[in-house]
């Protein structure tokens, strides 16, 4: 029996590799298995990535086109506000001349009027002074019923100052 024990502790020491070789083989074939999981998980994180870098790029786009309008709209209230004054300081000065232009109009009016009633006063001092004249020399008064009296002229209605002025609101 000798010379089958060597075998059979050789067969036996060869199955046992064969067994190692097999755990080996299925540990090999579970971790390539957990490997090409984690690869096709990687891709997935990887194609996100990407995605997610694509949708980045185009929010930071988005903003900078956002702050590019920002900016133009910020220009342009300026610019308004700048022509909204300009407006009113011309308002104000075009309301200035106008009231400028009133009083001068109301005080010429006013030197026109005293010049007529001195013109009215000065024609009847001297028509008093060729009554006196013609009494005095005895001599036919030469307006005596054909002169007529010119109707006064109306008087133009004052306005009040105060009344017809632009508001600088």
């Amino acid at each position: 029996m000798a010379p089958s024990a060597p075998r059979t502790r050789a067969a036996a020491a060869l199955r046992m590799k064969q067994i190692a070789f097999d755990n080996q083989d299925l540990t090999i074939r579970r971790i390539r298995a957990q490997l090409a999981t984690e690869r096709r998980g990687l891709t997935a994180t990887k194609k996100e990535l990407e995605e997610t870098q694509v949708a980045l790029e185009a929010s930071h786009k988005v903003i900078a086109g956002l702050t590019e309008i920002c900016l133009s709209m910020s220009k342009k209230i300026e610019r308004m506000k700048v022509k909204k004054q300009q407006v009113r300081e011309n308002h104000v000065e075009c309301h200035h001349k106008f009231q400028a232009r009133i009083h001068e109009a109301e005080d010429s009016m006013q030197a026109q009027h005293l010049i007529i009633e001195a013109l009215v006063d000065e024609k009847d001092s001297l028509l008093q002074t060729i009554h006196c004249l013609q009494e005095a020399n005895n001599a036919p008064a030469p307006f005596d019923g054909d002169w007529e009296e010119e109707p006064e002229e109306e008087e133009i209605e004052d306005i009040p100052l105060g009344e017809g002025e632009i508001d600088d609101e």
